[in-house]
């Protein structure tokens, strides 16, 4: 595989509503997006990094310079890339950075996929025709209007409703949202917004027959959430702690976790994804997709990864237009009634990328290689 080019832009996209989250409020997104040229076909990534690093010690400008100073540069000299399964051993003498790592991965799978006139999630080996989805809903001025967005999203089909949680914004919540939707599946994620001495009060999560509580402790711990978990009825599922397959080994083996969320960016992308997929169906615990405000490009790379055969918990992605007036691929991502999303069966993606919108979205832009062919 010849790389012929690499262009790193950044868009900026205003979302439709402010998210709040433990971290706090995104009301804009700043994203870095990668088109790599390969003889003929074009594939694209999408960074999933925060403006900030407080999901993860990313962000949005770490995330250009790495890719900028040195992914890119080894990318466009790697002599005999074939796969996308090929880029974490090229990057693996650059330690962490997960997320621009994936930025650019992701979009050789794309090519590779495009290569082989296969389906992306095909070429991931993913078994669905479409998968079950979820919402993730920040947290609101009042209960009340989280009420009304919960019943909006629920006549819209979704399967799963999964609130954001932190002190002070978590029992009271929870026992009205349960009081008037007793047999929804209904989650938390608390972004590690609470202790171990949080725990007789954690344990009160138990009365809402939650299908899960997410990250409730450090971002980087197994240790205190295995002693958690022994006090809950309720699982715990870990995000932000799972970096790679021998994270996920350690948590099931440690029993912080009874369910994994797979990240994208998170693992580093796709290779390292299936391996904690893998790593997880082995040992009988369920994975989910989870979301982190993607565009259209990282949103398709999502549905594709969710098609795998342990995606068995209605993930985070969900329709464009919850989160964009105007997405960056056509058509846009959507949901039926029956909160479904349906994997497109045609070669790469799967969706086109608007590249005249991108053009005009977008802030900055640098070349790191371009070949002009005679």
């Amino acid at each position: 595989m010849r790389i012929d080019g690499i262009v790193l832009r950044e868009i900026q996209l205003p979302l439709v509503r402010p998210f709040e989250t433990s971290f706090g409020v995104t009301r804009h997104r700043r994203i870095l997006l990668a088109e790599v040229r390969s003889e003929g076909l074009v594939g694209w990534g999408e960074c999933t990094a925060g403006e900030r690093p407080y999901f993860s010690a990313e962000s949005t400008d770490t995330c250009w310079q790495v890719i900028l100073s040195e992914l890119g540069p080894m990318l466009a000299a790697a002599p005999d890339l074939e796969h996308g399964g090929d880029c974490p051993k090229l990057f693996n003498q650059v330690r962490g950075h997960q997320m621009a790592k994936a930025t650019l991965e992701n979009a050789i799978w794309d090519i590779e996929a495009q290569r082989e006139a296969l389906p992306l999630s095909t070429l991931l080996g993913g078994v669905r025709e479409k998968i079950p989805c979820g919402v993730s809903l920040g947290i609101q001025k009042s209960i009340l209007e989280l009420m009304a967005i919960i019943e909006k999203e629920l006549a819209a089909g979704y399967q799963r409703i999964k609130l954001k949680c932190k002190p002070g914004w978590d029992v009271d919540v929870f026992e009205k949202v349960r009081s008037r939707w007793p047999d929804i599946l209904l989650s938390c994620d608390a972004n590690s917004a609470y202790r171990l001495r949080d725990q007789e009060h954690i344990s009160a999560f138990d009365q809402f027959d939650l299908l899960m509580i997410e990250q409730p402790l450090w971002h980087d711990d197994f240790f205190f959430h295995s002693s958690l978990q022994k006090h809950l009825k309720t699982a715990i599922c870990l995000d932000e702690s799972i970096r790679n397959r021998r994270d996920a080994l350690a948590a099931i083996e440690m029993e912080s976790c009874r369910i994994i969320n797979i990240k994208l960016g998170r693992v580093g992308g796709f290779s390292e994804a299936i391996a904690v997929h893998n790593a997880a169906m082995e040992r009988g615990v369920p994975v989910w997709c989870g979301g982190m405000l993607e565009a259209g490009i990282g949103r398709s790379h999502n549905i594709a990864l969710a098609s795998l055969e342990n995606f068995s918990l209605p993930g985070d992605v969900s329709a464009s237009a919850r989160y964009w007036a105007e997405d960056i691929i056509e058509p846009e991502v959507t949901v039926t009634s029956k909160g479904e999303i349906e994997i497109p069966a045609i070669p790469g993606r799967g969706y086109e990328v608007r590249t005249d919108l991108i053009e005009s979205l977008t802030v900055r832009k640098e070349t790191i290689r371009e070949v002009v062919m005679a």
